[in-house]
């Protein structure tokens, strides 16, 4: 067995990753294996990124024969030890139980019970139409944002390459099995910033400036729409833009954009205890039988769901389920659902910068 180390110098995380942890607690881990259940393939390669004495660095645990599992094991479970959070890259379905299953293999007691645990696929993946990719995959999320490899393998050509090297262990065949897992580890280092997309739907926004515009649509229907200007907890390392059931975001850096239409119309609430009302078909309305009472039975009916509702004229905005209520709807059949834009709602930030949390949330479910 062989360790390598070297150190990552001149390079800066470009996302706070101390909002996580300290830097001197967090461990990146990326293994190389020869197959993809343990007990059938060997452990030839882990990898692991710290941060020490002001840079970040990559230490790497080598078996240069498959029979030298153990001591890589070993070697970085006693190391792991001194760190509180582990970072890794789809290491959930992979890396972490692949290595549980070694320990158990040669009955070794070690686990990641103590650990605090980082997907970076995990909380990248559930936006990934937000990034317009195809998958998630470390390559592809590297390729968005300008990475270059020095590597030219990837994991599954390199399963021959080592079992070559074992047969003939050439120091430049090592250096290309070496040279892959670097890469993934610097790798996972880089696409860091693409966490600030899972920190966009998952943390708190703040809406700094919301106002009302008027503006002609395509069709030159007169409209109007909600502009709110968002501060992101995290600016984006790339520009994005998306439109989900008439809502449009865009994000830059730290500022956001999200515009909403709306809506002033007349719209109905329903009530949902429909037996204790009446529907008075003159008046198109429903009033509860406490009141309706004195109506004359000629102007009354038993009302039903889809009649027993009140008529409202006002300025409404969208929501996909029950946000604020009361909610209204055009027709009890209809799936979409408002709430009214009262003149309280107007001068409150706070409900604001719930909203946009909250459509920007329902955005990310649409896909």
């Amino acid at each position: 067995m062989r360790t390598n180390n070297q150190a990552y110098k001149n390079f800066t995380i470009q996302y706070p990753l101390d909002r996580i942890a300290p830097l001197d607690q967090i461990l990146f881990v990326d293994i190389e294996t020869t197959g993809f259940t343990a007990k059938n393939s060997h452990l030839y390669l882990i990898g692991a990124a710290f941060y020490q004495s002001g840079s970040w660095r990559i230490r790497q645990w080598f078996a240069d024969r498959p029979d030298e599992e153990l001591h890589l094991l070993n070697d970085f479970f006693t190391f792991a030890g001194q760190y509180s959070h582990l970072i890794h890259f789809n290491g959930n379905n992979f890396d972490l139980p692949y290595l549980l299953q070694k320990c158990k293999q040669y009955e070794l007691s070690y686990n990641f019970d103590s650990f605090e645990g980082i997907d970076i696929y995990k909380r990248v993946a559930p936006y990934k139409f937000f990034l317009h990719t195809p998958n998630c995959k470390q390559k592809t999320l590297e390729d968005l944002l300008g990475i270059n490899r020095e590597d030219i393998y990837n994991g599954g050509e390199l399963i021959s390459i080592y079992h070559e090297y074992v047969k003939h262990p050439l120091e430049e065949v090592c250096h290309f099995l070496l040279l892959h897992n670097m890469d993934d580890m610097k790798g996972m280092l880089q696409i860091l910033p693409l966490l600030s997309f899972y920190d966009l739907f998952n943390c708190p926004l703040k809406a700094r400036k919301v106002q009302a515009n008027s503006f002609t649509d395509y069709h030159g229907h007169d409209k109007q729409e909600l502009l709110m200007k968002l501060e992101l907890p995290t600016p984006l390392p790339l520009s994005i833009s998306t439109l989900s059931n008439g809502c449009y975001f865009s994000g830059e850096a730290a500022e956001g954009i999200l515009k909403v239409p709306v809506y002033e119309e007349e719209m109905k609430y329903f009530y949902s205890n429909y037996k204790d009302y009446y529907y008075l078909p003159d008046e198109d309305t429903a009033l509860h039988k406490s009141v309706a009472a004195f109506v004359d039975k000629g102007h009354r009916v038993q009302a039903n769901a889809a009649n027993c509702y009140t008529r409202k004229y006002a300025v409404y905005l969208p929501q996909w389920d029950i946000f604020a209520e009361p909610f209204f709807k055009r027709d009890y059949n209809s799936k979409d659902l408002f709430f009214e834009l009262t003149d309280n709602m107007k001068t409150d930030r706070a409900f604001f910068s719930r909203y946009a949390q909250y459509l920007l949330g329902k955005m990310a479910k649409t896909y």
